[in-house]
């Protein structure tokens, strides 16, 4: 899936606590920023353009604005001109500096939003970096339902009609919190995890066969759904098979990749009689306790070798003394 941009009209509308305003370019409000960096075009205002960065958001903090002011009409002419030869996006003015009339009329002529805002450029910087970074971080689409159970964020998969949503509405029902049913919008917001979230259309809503689409918010209340969540742990629900080749010590950690993440994975045959919301409740806790460092599987592991090296070394000794 190809990394989307954001409208600058978006950012504006979305986030009140940059206190973005229109200054002008109010045409270019559907302008498209890709790239999540920021730009402060310091030397460029000195004329060198060589590595002009001009598809960042472009952000004039006090010493830009001071530089420009310092500027005579003729030279404060020449570098506008060659600024905006380039194709822009965006341009920021922060601390409440007024933008010169000269970037105003540019701004206008090009359809390039200017915008303006009182917080401190360090603040500005800060708030619209973690914007973008959520906007524009990789993401995918996954086939599954996503549920927080006792904290850890756990992603049903398997294929339509075994029983996944059945699973988490029992899970729900047991005060677990609804993410996202069918399908789970996955982000990478780092090298190291990934969130997961539910389209505006679907969320808060669930398909049960034999009812149809539920509101999972109205029926179980505003505490059984969350809008994201980390995903910590896959589940990948199986229909049994007799001869299937089953996890019996859980020694090994399986994991699954996801944009270049590795999720720990755990694959669940599935048949009548067996408690499967029980079972995916117990992996959600025991991935919380291999996160603090207690591996169960491991621990037995190595006390039965222990104990076998412990039973040979008494039967060793006792063939000496004989």
């Amino acid at each position: 899936m190809p990394v989307p941009g954001i409208t600058v009209e978006s950012i504006v509308k979305d986030n009140e606590d940059l206190n973005l305003q229109f200054l002008a370019g109010n045409s270019g409000s559907t302008n498209r920023i890709g790239n999540a960096e920021i730009n402060r075009p310091g030397l460029s205002l000195t004329g060198f353009f060589d590595f002009f960065a001009n598809d960042r958001i472009q952000v004039f903090g006090k010493g830009e604005c001071a530089y420009l002011n310092s500027l005579t009409d003729e030279k404060l002419t020449e570098i506008c001109n060659k600024f905006f030869q380039f194709h822009l996006n965006c341009i920021v003015f922060t601390h409440g500096n007024p933008a010169p009339e000269l970037f105003i009329q540019k701004s206008n002529e090009k359809g390039i939003p200017l915008l303006g805002t009182k917080l401190a450029t360090h603040r500005f910087v800060t708030i619209i970096s973690q914007v973008l970074d959520r906007a524009l971080a990789p993401r995918t689409m996954r086939h599954g339902v996503l549920i927080e159970v006792f904290g850890v964020g756990t992603l049903l998969t398997g294929r339509s009609g075994v029983g996944k949503s059945e699973t988490a509405l029992e899970l729900i029902e047991r005060g677990h919190r609804l993410v996202a049913d069918d399908m789970v919008e996955i982000r990478r917001l780092s090298e190291s995890y990934l969130i997961g979230s539910c389209s505006d259309l679907l969320r808060h809503h669930m398909e049960i066969r034999g009812l149809g689409i539920l509101n999972i918010k109205d029926l179980f209340g505003v505490g059984s759904v969350r809008d994201h969540k980390l995903i910590e742990l896959i589940i990948s629900l199986k229909e049994w098979e007799e001869q299937g080749d089953y996890e019996r010590t859980g020694i090994d950690q399986r994991v699954e990749e996801i944009l270049a993440v590795s999720i720990p994975y755990v694959e669940i045959p599935v048949k009548p009689g067996r408690n499967i919301p029980i079972i995916v409740e117990t992996a959600a806790m025991n991935q919380r306790l291999k996160k603090m460092g207690k591996n169960s599987a491991k621990e037995f592991s190595n006390k039965l070798a222990n104990y076998i090296d412990h039973k040979n070394s008494l039967e060793t000794n006792i063939l000496k003394n004989k």
